[in-house]
């Protein structure tokens, strides 16, 4: 089941979210995100008038996407940047690809042109994601991100909706 996230899924999101923080260079943050702390970022996109959404099963947290503006700016307004996180247990399975086609949906109904998803690189799985999805790749930025003793690439995949 997809739904909209509630300050309710705050601990589940941060239990997602800080695997990755923890474990791999697909996030750049470096600290581990408390309950509170992803609560107040769920309000924040929600007070931007943008999705946050999470698939669940049985009670479950199985992965969450949402968006949140691109650039401050106003011309930018119709623009997005998109994010997806699964449960360890959920990769593979096609978890992503719902979240992901539902979030779309729903930028689209709210006028929404351009959804953008940065990749930290080499990322295989994310990147046939959002290629599955429509999205092309339309940026590579060349050791923008230092983490575990690495520099790391980042792509950038865009879709007009």
């Amino acid at each position: 089941m997809i739904r909209a996230a509630t300050r309710g899924d705050a601990e589940g999101i941060a239990g997602i979210y800080n695997h990755y923080v923890a474990n791999t260079v697909i996030t750049f943050e470096e600290q581990i995100v408390t309950p509170e702390q992803m609560a107040e970022r769920i309000e924040t996109v929600g007070s931007n008038s943008l999705p946050w959404l999470v698939a669940e099963r049985d009670g479950q947290l199985l992965g969450y996407a949402y968006a949140a503006p691109w650039k401050a700016r106003s011309a930018y307004r119709f623009s997005v940047e998109t994010t997806v996180y699964l449960h360890p247990e959920a990769l593979g399975r096609g978890v992503g690809s719902l979240l992901y086609e539902t979030l779309f949906a729903d930028l689209g109904r709210r006028g929404v042109r351009a959804a953008i998803g940065g990749i930290a690189l080499p990322n295989p799985a994310s990147v046939a994601l959002h290629e599955k999805l429509g999205m092309k790749k339309v940026a590579h930025f060349e050791q923008v991100g230092f983490k575990f003793d690495q520099w790391i690439d980042v792509g950038y995949w865009q879709i007009n909706l």
